[in-house]
């Protein structure tokens, strides 16, 4: 229950900073998915292994950080809301940042339905 609600808090506050990080900002969110590689294996499991899933710090093996580990399809699919609300708001990676091309993967992969593609 006390982590439910720390998930909550988390996608609200990801949500709040987004909404206000990305007034006005162009080449966040895409307008249309047509076009961008948002397979999950080819492209968006490699930006989450590379930039989020890199210790136990952050999303790797072990981690209880948000909404925990993210080195699995079924981690990555069952925390996809809250990874888009993170890229997005540009809160996550912490201390870097996606190219637009990376980010575009991650929104279109989510709202495409995350599939196992």
């Amino acid at each position: 229950m006390r982590r439910d609600i720390i998930l909550l808090i988390i996608a609200l506050t990801a949500l709040i900073i987004g909404c206000k990080k990305n007034t006005g900002e162009t080449g966040v969110i895409p307008q249309t998915c047509d076009g961008v590689d948002s397979r999950f294996s080819a492209k968006v499991f490699p930006i989450i292994q590379g930039s989020c899933a890199t210790s136990v710090g952050c999303h790797g093996n072990g981690s209880i950080n948000g909404p925990g580990a993210l080195t699995s399809f079924i981690q990555i699919r069952n925390a996809s809301a809250a990874i888009k609300t993170a890229v997005v708001s540009g809160l996550m990676p912490l201390g870097g940042s996606l190219s637009t091309g990376d980010k575009n993967a991650i929104i279109c992969w989510v709202n495409s339905g995350d599939p196992d593609n």
